[in-house]
């Protein structure tokens, strides 16, 4: 591993976009049955419907092509992506958010590990409530000056962010992309089972604050001179002001994924909203707002690209016709294994799949239909599918370079996608067997 050195992420991206097309030449074409679900407003799968179909294999030029096709099938996030990204810029050009830092880091003197569990917890709070993801990657220009004003590397810049979001979004009870989704698809109560989640998220989060605190320690520099002194180190009203607004955007949106079923379109409106507003009372007016609006949406380019780059691998393989070939071959053998045993092979073989299917919830509905009536002839509860769901998808987001968010974060904060590895596998393999202890214990209390 430590050896190990990863090209440039667009290279390692374009190469497993060819990767996935040469499989079209290696597994056989086929497909499930589909249909519309009015509860979740999607296209689910059909059990027990598979069947092999003519094959579609995929030449190298298309292989090509499904990059564009990758961007623009998730132009809801890539606008988003620009919108945050200008949003957060004209936030920083008022000037609020290098004092409030300055401010922190100046309280925070002798004491700056307390920083690590604070920003942990309020990155594992968008995890939980909303799959933070995306929106992480404008924020992180103002995590590394954090970081380096406290005297900590930037691979705890990513774990206190992305690590903690993501660990969060896997364990959560309330994840309306992740658990939500898949109890509507699964026919199983909403919000049901949440006691038993809380409980896991919390030893998770505690394991994870834990390790990045450890880590943090380990590698701590001597800290970034903090520029702004006395009175410029203090927000002021204005400041104050602003960042009301930033946690008002926050609790708005929170509401409107909960309450209102938002969308990406929605979140990307609101963020433009909260832009606007930020950049009046800081200050900065009409022409000024623009200007942090453009530069903002300069900086949010190449994170934008490596989502459509991501997604790009997703669109080989359905146009391949291979990724409903892949989910039967990964879980039709569970059926032949002993029960607790079926129920970690089913977190880990999420896992695997994660890599062709980087979307969460994309994921509940292709998988969930095919898993449900295998569970419900081994006697396994559908609650404890859900969580083998849950726990080897949302886990993976930590580690598969086919997830979008994941590679722009680690590219915007410097940290190689290698490095990144070489710290969070040991995490990651360890977070896994704590899901595959919840599994078991779920199976010994008869959870439901």
């Amino acid at each position: 591993m430590r050896r190990l050195r990863f090209p440039h992420p667009l290279t390692l991206l374009t190469a497993v976009v060819l990767a996935a097309a040469a499989l079209s030449y290696v597994l056989p074409a086929g497909e499930y049955d589909r249909r519309d679900d009015p509860e979740t407003g999607r296209s689910i799968v059909v059990p027990g419907t598979y069947q092999e179909v003519e094959a579609n294999r995929i030449g190298v030029f298309d292989a090509i092509v499904a990059i564009p096709r990758g961007m623009a099938g998730r132009a809801d996030v890539v606008f988003l992506i620009f919108l945050i990204g200008g949003a957060f810029a004209v936030f920083d050009a008022t000037g609020a958010l290098r004092r409030g830092i300055a401010w922190l880091v100046e309280r925070l003197q002798g004491r700056e590990i307390l920083a690590i569990p604070v920003v942990s917890l309020a990155f594992a709070a968008g995890g939980v409530t909303e799959n933070l993801q995306e929106e992480i990657i404008p924020l992180v220009p103002a995590l590394m000056l954090l970081t380096r004003r406290l005297g900590y590397s930037p691979m705890v810049g990513v774990a206190v962010s992305a690590g903690s979001a993501f660990v969060g979004s896997a364990f959560s009870p309330i994840n309306p992309f992740q658990v939500l989704t898949a109890q509507e698809v699964a026919d199983v109560a909403p919000l049901s089972g949440s006691g038993f989640r809380l409980v896991f998220l919390a030893i998770a989060l505690g394991l994870w604050i834990w390790w990045t605190m450890g880590y943090a320690a380990r590698t701590r520099v001597e800290a970034e001179t903090v520029e702004a002194a006395g009175s410029e180190a203090t927000p002021g009203w204005r400041d104050l002001t602003i960042f009301g607004i930033v946690a008002s955007t926050f609790g708005v949106l929170v509401w409107g994924l909960l309450s209102l079923g938002w969308d990406f379109d929605h979140m990307s409106a609101l963020f433009f909203v909260m832009g606007v507003v930020v950049g009046i009372v800081g200050r900065l007016g009409i022409t000024g707002t623009a200007e942090a609006y453009a530069q903002g949406f300069k900086s949010m380019g190449y994170a934008a690209l490596l989502i459509g780059f991501a997604n790009a691998i997703y669109v080989v393989m359905d146009d391949a016709r291979i990724i409903d070939t892949i989910v039967r071959g990964l879980f039709v053998p569970l059926a032949e294994l002993p029960l607790a045993l079926s129920a970690i092979g089913m977190s880990a073989a999420q896992g695997v799949l994660h890599f062709a299917v980087p979307s969460v919830s994309g994921q509940a509905v292709l998988t969930l239909p095919v898993l449900v009536p295998l569970s419900d002839l081994l006697g396994l509860s559908r609650q404890i599918t859900i969580l083998a769901y849950q726990y080897g998808a949302g886990l993976c987001e930590l580690i598969t370079p086919t997830n979008g968010a994941l590679m722009a974060i680690l590219a915007a904060s410097g940290v190689r996608y290698e490095a990144w590895l070489r710290f969070v596998v040991p995490r990651y393999l360890m977070l896994m067997g704590l899901g595959a202890v919840a599994l078991v214990i779920a199976i010994a209390i008869g959870y439901s």
